[in-house]
């Protein structure tokens, strides 16, 4: 019961208001609908996530928790109340020089939990703010330079209002769209709300494998006065995917449903009818199935899709010379399994936009990373052809590969073509992470051996991967593996071979890394015990093995600017101290026990072996604005603000010139999915083409030196050189197709090619490279964990901008922390942001940013990606430091305290 509608009066950002609405309803639902003031999110409405805090009178509170009643006669703050007269407080000016907002979605909580303790303490400590923070959940940013900003929020702000022109690449720029994320004025899917939008919301299968029957669909569906549609309402093709050969998933079920939370028919109603509509009563009868569980066992079982009846996606697989003569030759072997297990992407913004239709156009706008392929399934599943489609993507509140896949795009389309009407959809929680895609389970088998001298002389790896009830990533994730199972490392002999397998489980998607996270954590536990075997030190068996320039790779690819030797390099003296303190601290015996772990990742940035092209659009209007037209989707990572500091570099203007059309359809030529750590470099390469070809326009103009200066008032462009000047007067150029005095419109697709049978072949044209300190301390009577501090040095070729580097380095840092230790998706028990567990700022632990720059032939300036890259080593390093200070040996992630105490017990008796 919400109790009837009364008047609540309260005071909200220091005006009184009067609010109509059930005294026991959500404040969260009363700011966010009845006030307009969407800055407060809703992530959870179970006080989990933090990020709807606000203040009431001065003290933190979750206002999803909070009924309105509880607020009558008090003082409310949102983030919307922090900034006075448009102008940012301190704080939130500390937030952006610090770049503290990464996608944004948790950023107004922690704004608001921060000033309460600033109200409270102008200069808190360190300990003090990530207390105050701890209950406020970020997935992208590793919190530490959220918190940085809040010790620094009494600093004043110096940050210059214009880089000189050619010095944006390699600045420390502040988030471009940083602004709007602190403001609270970011609009996220759930944020627009039409008056008179209809709701949608979904029904789902209880059970992982059930066949289902309707009953009076038309009867219910009168007496509640809602509209009900099925699969049978859509009037395309019923599957969707990520991978064309591959798509094999309906949007709504059709008479079986394969996995807990798949969607079998959608109801639309007024907003005053559905938040109330009990969903229960929907006609639907359940014959539950028998589920197929096991990957490992699921050939042989009953057929999850009739098309595979083996139960077999796809496999995959890369061999190169000997390896089995060259293990049974092999000094000194290694073998040993490993397995992960299921990993929510936990992005704090749950699934959500709203859809409608203009002309004949449908206009969808929700989260995303890939508005052009959500464009594609949406004109399969809704027969209509590609221009009736319009993507606008709104902002994104985390992705990490998960929305690459449509969610509520199909069924929101289909309500808008089917009612004429505004829909809106915002999944729940518990919904969101049923229904959406996970990291990969894997269960993996390794054999590496070295020489005498320690040298790596072959490796054989067999890696069966849960792919779920349906394709998405899966054939990605079977590929993508065989190529990066090795590591970073000279593998002469070598054969690595994967399979994707159906079962009942949820949807293995993409989640940062494509499976290769999962993979090394075996992968580096055998170079450890290698390392061991040889005698050798840990680090120094790595830099014995690392690729170099001319070295062949697995796949027979000979690459230039191989930046995993400097990577090593850069953490030895790290390495030497550390160890250092951990034997010092261990001779004082205790049950706390010091350890250090290390391991390295390199990354192909791009599709593997497929074309991957970005397109970027840049004008110049009569008026003298500049103008980007850029397509690649900002889901935090900082596309927004790289690309146009590369192109501005490129064109020779300062990049604050540049005004930045975002990712829609309508607008922007295709940049292509954000994702496999691609935009920086190919977005970012088909920019510096635009920004060079624009120059080379304007020189031809004036008949002017490559090396003139650009500048750039009042409709006209300025160009200057030892002989001169001339000037462009851009008013009285005609305008041309696309609307500009001047403009141009460059592409950049990687150079690869297909791999062969064996895996050989060119899948990527750049690669990353890294490696990873761990420091944990394991309490060898409780099987703890505690990391203390994570060294990281990653190599990328040109940092474009250091800060968001750092940001990404630490937000990376902190996913592969929660899959080493504690994230454990189990489907009907871990559906929600209690019992799932993420990292909180108590969780953190020191992290030492070490950019490394190696420059790449292909990349633009250098460049190579880095934001699947930074999560790949951490959980094999956590592990390795684990069985450093125990002698446990996990071999099934996450390490939870039972599994390391059994570990450390298998290790006493072996011993």
């Amino acid at each position: 019961m919400t109790g009837h509608p009364a008047t609540a009066r309260l005071t909200v950002n220091g005006q009184p208001c009067q609010v109509a609405a059930a005294p026991l309803r959500r404040l969260s639902e009363v700011l966010r609908s009845e006030l307009q003031l969407t800055g407060t999110k809703s992530g959870c409405d179970a006080g989990d996530c933090g990020a709807c805090t606000v203040l009431i009178d001065g003290e933190a509170r979750c206002a999803c928790l909070t009924p309105l009643a509880q607020a009558e006669g008090r003082h409310v703050t949102t983030v919307e109340g922090l900034a006075e007269g448009g102008v940012v407080s301190s704080l939130q000016a500390a937030f952006l020089r610090h770049g503290a907002a990464q996608c944004g979605i948790c950023t107004p909580g922690m704004l608001m939990a921060a000033a309460a303790l600033l109200s409270r303490r102008a200069a808190p400590s360190r300990d003090e703010v990530e207390e105050a923070l701890g209950g406020v959940l970020c997935r992208c940013t590793g919190y530490t330079k959220i918190i940085d900003a809040v010790c620094d929020a009494g600093t004043p702000d110096t940050t210059p209002a214009e880089t000189p022109a050619g010095q944006a690449v390699g600045a420390r720029l502040p988030r471009r769209d940083g602004l709007p994320k602190v403001l609270g004025t970011e609009q996220f899917g759930a944020d627009p709300q039409p008056e008179g939008a209809l709701i949608v919301r979904a029904i789902r299968s209880p059970h992982p494998a059930a066949r289902f029957t309707f009953g009076n669909l038309a009867q219910w569906a009168r007496a509640r006065q809602v509209q009900v549609f099925t699969a049978a309402d859509l009037p395309g093709e019923n599957r969707f995917g990520v991978i064309p050969p591959f798509a094999d998933q309906p949007a709504l079920a059709e008479t079986e449903t394969r996995f807990r939370g798949e969607a079998v028919a959608i109801v639309v109603a007024p907003a005053w009818i559905a938040e109330t509509l009990d969903l229960a009563s929907f006609p639907v009868e359940w014959q539950p199935l028998d589920p197929v569980t096991d990957p490992l066992t699921a050939e042989g079982a009953r057929a999850v899709q009739d098309s595979r009846p083996d139960n077999v996606l796809t496999r995959g697989r890369v061999c190169r010379g000997d390896p089995e003569g060259a293990l049974a030759a092999a000094v000194h072997l290694a073998e040993a399994e490993a397995d992960t297990t299921y990993v929510e992407h936990a992005y704090i913004e749950p699934e959500a936009g709203l859809a409608w239709v203009e002309g004949d156009v449908l206009m969808i706008r929700a989260c995303t990373q890939a508005p052009v392929m959500d464009q594609e399934d949406l004109s399969r599943l809704l027969a209509l052809p590609m221009e009736r489609i319009r993507i606008l993507p709104s902002g994104t509140g985390g992705g990490f590969g998960s929305k690459l896949d449509v969610s509520l795009q199909p069924l929101i389309g289909l309500a808008a073509l089917k009612t004429g009407q505004v829909c809106r959809m915002t999944y729940t929680r518990s919904e969101s992470m049923q229904s959406t895609t996970k990291r990969h389970p894997a269960r993996m088998r390794a054999r590496i051996g070295t020489d005498a001298e320690g040298r790596v002389v072959g490796m054989e790896f067999d890696g069966t991967f849960n792919t779920g009830a349906y394709a998405s990533w899966g054939p990605t994730v079977a590929n993508r593996v065989p190529v990066h199972a090795s590591g970073p490392y000279l593998t002469p002999n070598y054969r690595a071979e994967t399979r994707a397998m159906h079962t009942n489980g949820p949807v293995s998607g993409a989640f940062r890394g494509f499976g290769v996270p999962q993979a090394a954590v075996l992968q580096e536990a055998l170079y450890d015990d290698l390392a061991a075997a040889c005698g050798m030190d840990r680090l120094a068996f790595r830099r014995l093995n690392a690729l170099g320039d001319g070295d062949p790779t697995v796949c027979g690819q000979y690459l230039g600017g191989i930046g995993i030797g400097a990577c090593l390099d850069a953490l030895a003296p790290h390495w030497d101290l550390a160890l250092a303190e951990s034997a010092a601290f261990n001779a004082r015996g205790s049950t706390l026990r010091r350890g250090i772990g290390v391991a390295s990742c390199w990354y192909g940035c791009g599709n593997t072996s497929l074309p991957n092209p970005s397109t970027m659009r840049l004008g110049l209007t009569g008026e003298g604005r500049l103008v980007l037209h850029q397509g690649a989707t900002d889901i935090g990572q900082g596309s927004n603000t790289v690309i146009p500091q590369i192109c501005a570099d490129a064109l020779g203007l300062p990049v604050e010139r540049i005004e930045l059309i975002g990712p829609d359809t309508g607008l922007t030529p295709d940049g292509g999915k954000t994702s496999a750590s691609r935009q920086t470099y190919v977005s970012g390469k088909a920019a510096m083409l635009a920004g060079q070809a624009l120059r080379a326009r304007i020189l031809a103009m004036t008949n002017r030196a490559p090396d003139a200066r650009l500048q750039l008032e009042r409709g006209t462009v300025t160009v200057s050189d030892a002989r001169g000047s001339s000037t462009v007067d851009l008013a009285a150029l005609q305008t041309d197709a696309r609307g500009y005095a001047l403009s141009v419109e460059e592409s950049y697709d990687p150079p690869t090619a297909p791999l062969d049978e064996n895996g050989q072949g060119t899948p990527y044209a750049v690669y990353g490279y890294g490696a990873q300190i761990a420091e944990v301390e394991v309490d060898m009577v409780l099987g703890t964990t505690r990391v203390t501090r994570i060294t990281a040095a990653h190599d990328l070729g040109r940092v474009i901008n250091p800060l968001l580097a750092e940001g990404q380095i630490q937000g990376g840092i902190a996913q592969g922390l929660g899959m080493a230790l504690m994230e454990d998706y189990i489907p009907g028990r871990t559906e929600n942001l209690h019992d799932y567990l993420i990292p909180t700022t108590g969780d953190m632990p020191e992290i030492v940013p070490i950019l490394v720059e190696v420059p790449d032939p292909e990349g633009p300036m250098g460049a190579k990606g880095l934001g699947e890259h930074v999560l790949i080593p951490t959980a094999p390093a956590i592990l390795n430091a684990i069985r450093d200070a125990s002698g446990a040996r996990v071999a099934r992630l996450p390490a939870l305290p039972h599994r390391v105490l059994a570990a450390i017990r298998a290790a006493e008796a072996s011993a």
